[in-house]
């Protein structure tokens, strides 16, 4: 899909500084060689923080505990009582999702229009600094609930809803929410603006012109992230039922806590399903769109994608079945006791308290942070471009059936790998890794880059599938072979996309730090782990902020590499 790496790679709340004139090009190059400079130093750095090269990290009396845990994924259980279970835990994970991803899309629309730069720079008479000072205080807005992750929100409303469907949606929707409210303000700038302009020239109201000018040519995308965010969200339901909040995760923390294997093969595969089928699902849209789009192109006319239209009716279908199913009240939200309690929380973790370790400790902790996720996104940047080739899909050249019907082999094995890798939540990696590693900083950066190796190697693989096919064929047709055509067509097309996604899910793998904790790794999510446990939610609360500060932090590197690029 030719807009992925738009909606993937959305720009961060910084402005792109001016051009510079009179050796601009140099002063780029110079630019780029310099932060390729500070990422190889800032990996070393990390890595050697993290433990690499010490020997005190793998333990090898654990591979026997592996062993047995590997072999059990030929005879999981099966017997019906638990694939009852497990069936239902299952219908209770899709309906988290379901509903948890309708609320962030609420979020979203409201969110991406008012954070667009197009609502503050068209129809507003005011001058431009007021105009630009709101917009950054409407992206500003929604850097707090996007730096927060989904597990600290649940922890949160557990608290004060208690042990109620409502948790789940809510922990789900708001950053889910803030994620999608900045990806669609950036898919909404960067959708032409005439017919909004025009009706704003004519006197329509903004939100009229925005309705009808700009929202239409831009829902294909919108649909599109709307598609990806509900894969997402089935991985974040897993995640919050290891917290508690039901289905199929707080039945894999069961069957972690007792090492019944045979269950939790059980429940992982159920949980496989059901990614593999929000993946086929979204695939499916978006190769519609993409045949919609290339027909009107060729001059056939728009037509009314009959595969959307009745994914849109299943959706809603199921957004009311999720509702029967879990027994949502939102009328708990505003209840006197929720209140009530919230009131109290709040009450606790004001003021905010620095601990034991002071101002230096918490700087010590951040960078513990900062050093897991650039290993691991380090990590899964190199194994998620491995895939991606295998995994795009075969092109058509002149080789024989035997070598097609090859890479059509590696292909679906790769994106089944893939699928498996991003399928299981990155807590389920870290426990399966204390087997053979011991606590600490190292575990909880791989389990993150298994994980984000699955995300990463299937956005990949789409970037390869949607380059520009013609400088491709053209290369063919001069009778370049197959491994000139990826040196030298492929990679310089696909490496800036390559790059774009990387920085993103960056940004993503800092705000994961806080649940792998679990392993003992260290930094801000172990320190905040620990401070909800004790009840000390004034130090949960300065914890949450560097936590928030070290995301804006990172938002504005990755925006900055990325201007760096063009």
């Amino acid at each position: 899909m030719t807009t992925t790496v738009r909606w993937e790679a959305a720009e961060s709340t910084a402005t792109p500084p001016p051009p510079r004139r009179g050796g601009g090009t140099s002063w780029r190059s110079h630019r780029r060689r310099g932060w390729a400079l500070l990422i190889v130093a800032a990996i070393v750095v990390s890595a050697v923080a993290s433990g690499v090269g010490s020997g005190t990290v793998v333990k090898a009396e654990g591979a026997g505990s592996l062993l047995d845990f590997v072999a059990a994924a030929v005879s999981p259980r099966l017997d019906a009582g638990f694939l009852a279970l497990t069936g239902t835990e299952m219908v209770t994970t899709l309906a988290y999702a379901v509903l948890g991803t309708a609320l962030s899309l609420v979020i979203g629309l409201i969110g991406g229009v008012l954070g667009s730069q197009t609502w503050w720079s068209s129809g507003v008479r005011s001058g431009r600094g007021r105009r630009l000072a709101g917009w950054m205080f409407a992206r500003a807005v929604l850097v707090v609930p996007r730096g927060i992750h989904e597990v600290v929100w649940g922890l949160f409303f557990l608290v004060v809803f208690g042990i109620d469907p409502i948790v789940a949606v809510l922990a789900i929707g708001i950053p889910f929410g803030a994620v999608t409210a900045k990806v669609f303000s950036e898919l909404l700038d960067e959708t032409g603006r005439k017919p909004y302009t025009a009706l704003l020239a004519a006197g329509s109201g903004k939100w009229s012109a925005m309705l009808y000018g700009l929202l239409p040519p831009a829902l294909p995308d919108l649909i599109s992230y709307s598609f990806y965010r509900f894969e997402c969200a089935i991985r974040s339901a897993a995640i919050l039922g290891l917290v508690g909040a039901g289905g199929l995760g707080f039945q894999l923390a069961l069957s972690f806590q007792t090492l019944r294997y045979h269950d939790i093969w059980t429940l992982l595969y159920a949980l496989i399903v059901l990614s593999v089928a929000a993946d086929y699902w979204s695939s499916l849209v978006r190769s519609a769109r993409a045949r919609g789009r290339r027909r009107s192109r060729n001059g056939d006319g728009m037509r009314r994608d009959p595969l959307l239209t009745v994914s849109l009716a299943f959706g809603a279908v199921l957004i009311g079945f999720s509702t029967w199913w879990v027994g949502l009240d939102v009328s708990v939200m505003w209840s006197g006791e929720a209140w009530r309690f919230g009131s109290q929380l709040l009450s606790q973790a004001w003021p905010p308290s620095l601990g034991d370790g002071g101002f230096g400790g918490l700087l010590r902790l951040a960078g513990v942070t900062l050093a897991m996720s650039i290993v691991a996104i380090a990590l899964a940047f190199g194994l998620g471009a491995l895939f991606a080739v295998p995994a795009s899909t075969p092109a058509h050249g002149r080789d024989h059936r035997a070598a097609r019907a090859l890479r059509l082999v590696a292909m679906l094995g790769s994106r089944f790998v893939l699928v498996v890798l991003r399928a299981i939540p990155p807590p389920v990696w870290a426990l399966l890794l204390l087997f053979v590693m011991y606590p600490g900083i190292l575990p909880g950066a791989v389990a993150l880059a298994v994980y984000t190796t699955g995300v990463l190697g299937r956005l990949m693989a789409e970037s390869v599938d949607n380059l520009d096919a013609r400088p491709l064929r053209a290369l063919r047709a001069h009778g370049a072979s197959e491994s000139t055509v990826f040196c030298y067509g492929v990679i310089p097309a696909a490496a800036p996309r390559f790059v774009a996604y990387g920085l993103y899910r960056w940004e993503v793998t800092i705000r994961e730090t806080v649940v792998v904790g679990v392993v003992g790794s260290g930094g801000l999510g172990l320190v905040l782990h620990h401070q909800i446990n004790a009840f000390d939610y004034s130090g949960a609360l300065t914890t949450l902020a560097a936590l928030i500060g070290l995301t804006l932090a990172v938002d504005l590197t990755s925006a900055a590499i990325r201007r760096s690029l063009r």
